[in-house]
């Protein structure tokens, strides 16, 4: 059974690794030491919450990181769940659906009026696997995106 717990300062190096192989599954360039930069300024700046599974052994096995937002509208604060991730060797046993009812339980602690997620259209375990965690796709809305990138990729 994997144990799920708040990221420590110690846990960068792994957890950068695991970052790093995230990033490369939606196809940007490997870049360990970027993924350790990135982690570290998240954790100092104490910007963004990060989840992580440990397997019974202690080796990391999957992640999720989300930023805190804030909703005018319900005057609450809203939790952005960026990231999740969960190495292919370790899928298919329930580690998603840990780190999500985790998320779930930072949201309520922290009286957050929920959780916001986005996914590809494509992505057919996540549109699968949200449904059934409770996320409810919203329908009433359109999500836009103004890309600030100068170089074309």
């Amino acid at each position: 059974m994997n144990t799920i717990r708040k990221a420590q300062k110690e846990d960068t190096p792994e957890l950068a690794a695991l970052f790093n192989r995230y990033r490369v599954f939606y196809s940007q360039k490997e870049d360990i030491p970027g993924a350790i930069n990135f982690i570290r300024e998240r954790m100092s700046a104490g910007d963004s919450h990060i989840l992580i599974s440990c397997s019974e052994k202690g080796m990391l096995t999957g992640f999720t990181q989300l930023y805190p937002l804030y909703s005018s509208t319900r005057m609450k604060r809203l939790w952005l769940l960026n990231d999740l991730f969960v190495l292919e060797e370790h899928r298919g046993k329930g580690i998603s659906k840990q780190l999500i009812a985790a998320a779930k339980n930072l949201a309520i602690s922290t009286n957050a009026c929920g959780l916001l997620l986005e996914t590809a259209k494509t992505n057919q375990i996540g549109n699968q696997l949200y449904p059934a965690t409770g996320f409810e796709l919203e329908s009433g809305s359109n999500f836009y995106f103004w890309n600030n990138q100068q170089t074309k990729d």
